[in-house]
């Protein structure tokens, strides 16, 4: 039996999770879905779609959707869910996971690799993030959770766009880039994103695909218009000829430090292996916990094949790719995403690992 794709919702409270929910329970997509709440709060917050003052864990829905509320153990419910699909009782292509608005996606996330069991039943297609336009600029200021969904974001929804104007939008997107220049952003009205947005997006997969935001990439080689190497004395923060507010993330819109932020790690010379392997292992010891995703498509010396690798914190994976054509141009694209890392110390100790010309 294949796996089942499982996609992880979140979003600050009031954002539209559950707007957006209601609309995938309720559409005729032809798929039949299992949602879990997670929630751990006296009182089923999406009670008006379940059927009333059910004591079932788990309720079968009208049109062939699942829903089991959680207030304990994910990796139970995502074990019992799967037995009973195993035993014929239930049938469900999917799984939802809705998390609470104050929660941090990343342990979520990481169920799926570091459980055995859910490894072999379920297959992590993605994040997703509902963000509230309209009051998204100060809960990003005033809440670490909300930058860290946003960080983990394979895709983001804007919400009640309609009650910003087009400049604070603007503004909000471009923040938004910055902590994380790999996920799309689209706008949603009443929960109407496309299915196509939400589900089958690959977003764990480890493939060659590393899409970053083209103004993000732009605005680093503006910051960094200057080749630096391992000995580089220069301060990064106050070069008089380059735009500061890339650096820090935030000064466009009113001087906000957020410590959750993304930057871009290029070169067109190989890997050594085995120093890299050595550096990234002690990264992910030191900063593991701060660093919440990381991708890369890398050039190792001695490969003829690309090598891609992808992390949540502590755990992560690689993977051969695609044999490098005769005619491309090789080299190495690697992309962090986390809290507070040092950049610096990241960009200098990888450039440290490629082969010495």
């Amino acid at each position: 039996m294949s796996l089942i794709p499982a996609t992880i919702l979140t979003g600050f409270l009031g954002a539209g999770k559950t707007t957006l929910l209601k609309r995938i329970l309720h559409e005729q997509h032809g798929m039949k879905i299992a949602v879990i709440e997670n929630e751990f709060g006296e009182e089923n917050i999406d009670n008006e779609i379940l059927v009333q003052d059910s004591n079932e864990q788990i309720v079968e829905m009208s049109n062939g959707c699942v829903c089991c509320t959680v207030r304990g153990d994910l990796i139970a419910a995502l074990g019992q869910l799967a037995q009973k699909r195993r035993d014929g009782l239930l049938q469900f292509d999917r799984v939802v996971i809705e998390t609470t608005g104050l929660a941090n996606p990343g342990p979520v996330a990481q169920t799926f690799f570091m459980d055995e069991e859910v490894g072999t039943s379920y297959l992590l297609d993605g994040v997703i993030t509902v963000i509230d336009a309209s009051h998204a600029m100060d809960q990003l200021d005033r809440f670490q959770e909300a930058q860290r969904q946003a960080g983990f974001a394979d895709r983001m929804l804007l919400s009640k766009t309609d009650l910003v104007t087009s400049e604070q939008l603007a503004a909000l997107e471009a923040r938004l880039k910055r902590i994380n220049p790999r996920a799309p952003i689209a706008r949603m009205n009443f929960g109407d994103a496309p299915i196509g947005e939400i589900f089958d997006i690959r977003g764990f997969n480890l493939n060659e695909r590393l899409e970053i935001d083209p103004d993000f990439l732009q605005a680093e080689a503006h910051d960094h218009d200057h080749d630096c190497d391992e000995h580089c004395g220069h301060d990064h923060h106050a070069h008089g000829h380059h735009a500061p507010e890339h650096h820090h993330a935030n000064h466009h819109h009113g001087g906000h430090t957020d410590e959750i932020a993304a930057f871009v790690f290029r070169s067109d010379r190989p890997f050594d292996p085995a120093l890299l392997e050595e550096f990234v292992g002690s990264l992910i010891k030191v900063y593991g916990p701060r660093m919440l995703r990381y991708k890369g498509v890398l050039w190792l010396r001695g490969a003829s094949r690309k090598v891609i690798v992808q992390g949540v914190h502590q755990t992560m994976g690689s993977d051969l790719g695609a044999p490098w054509g005769e005619q491309e141009i090789r080299g190495s694209k690697m992309v962090f995403i986390g809290q507070s890392l040092p950049k610096q110390v990241f960009l200098d100790g990888l450039n440290q690992c490629l082969v010495q010309n």
